[in-house]
């Protein structure tokens, strides 16, 4: 398997776009761990490194980094889109605390099975697909339930 590096500049050539110093940085930054993230979080990283890297060529590279599969939008809405790897990782689906944020990954084999049956019916080829269940984490509804009482 190629490495994230090695993927996103096959993708760039692909496309007949250069592997520049600005994106390396971003690159680096993003695959140094493993979490989710915001474009305005990774503009903060960037510059807490001294690396000054602007908001567009951040925006830019992060879409680029979607369609070459090392990335994936998982949060939309009223908040920003956040991103996670994806590259080298298996699939799986996320439950989105709507009152604290926090985002709770899960992987449901059932669920996978029943999409890819559902598409095999409908003689529909799947490329991808993502669930994001919104409601109260453990901990925000145990606070809900307390204050009605």
């Amino acid at each position: 398997m190629l490495s994230e590096e090695e993927k996103f500049k096959e993708y760039l050539l692909s496309k007949k776009l250069k592997f520049t110093p600005e994106r390396q940085a971003i690159l680096d930054r993003i695959f140094a761990n493993h979490k989710h993230f915001e474009a305005d979080e990774l503009l903060v990283d960037l510059r807490n490194n001294n690396l000054k890297i602007s908001k567009a060529t951040i925006y830019r590279t992060l879409s680029l980094l979607v369609k070459s599969g090392l990335l994936r939008e998982v949060i939309f809405g009223e908040r920003h889109a956040h991103y996670e790897h994806v590259y080298g990782h298996e699939h799986h689906d996320h439950l989105v605390c709507n009152k604290c944020g926090k985002i709770i990954e899960f992987i449901e084999h059932r669920i996978e099975k029943l999409q890819d049956e559902v598409c095999k019916s409908k003689k529909f080829k799947p490329e991808s697909h993502r669930l994001q269940i919104q409601g109260l984490c453990e901990d925000c509804n145990k606070i809900e339930d307390s204050a009605k009482r």
